[in-house]
């Protein structure tokens, strides 16, 4: 890995989703692995080692927060986590998931606010 690589890993359970915006990091020069849920999530986190993993919340089995949750426990905020979600900013289900989280986008969002958010990392 380069000194100046930024690791990147998206989790979404809709392969699709998570693809694409994989395909847009990679195409700003970041590196980026994939999970559709949470114990893949987990195990790649472990593997891979990011900088930064953005999480959809609501996924079935092992949700975005309790994944970040787990990550939290073993990493520390050694790892900025970034919830990526379709929930209004009036969902009680957002405020709960923000404990856990650096940062909330929500779906659809801009390819620049994700760049604000991950520019310091590089």
């Amino acid at each position: 890995m380069g000194a100046n690589e930024v690791r990147v890993v998206v989790v979404d359970d809709v392969s699709e989703a998570a693809d694409a915006l994989a395909s847009a990091l990679e195409s700003d020069g970041y590196t980026v692995m994939t999970a559709c849920d949470g114990e893949r999530a987990l195990a790649l986190v472990d593997e891979f080692q990011p900088h930064c993993v953005l999480l959809d919340i609501d996924m079935p089995g092992m949700s975005g927060h309790e994944v970040a949750s787990r990550l939290r426990v073993l990493h520390g905020s050694d790892i900025v986590l970034v919830a990526v979600t379709g929930w209004g900013k009036a969902d009680d289900r957002v405020s709960h998931a923000f404990v856990d989280f650096d940062y909330y986008l929500r779906k659809p969002f801009d390819p620049a606010a994700l760049r604000k958010v991950l520019r310091p990392l590089t």
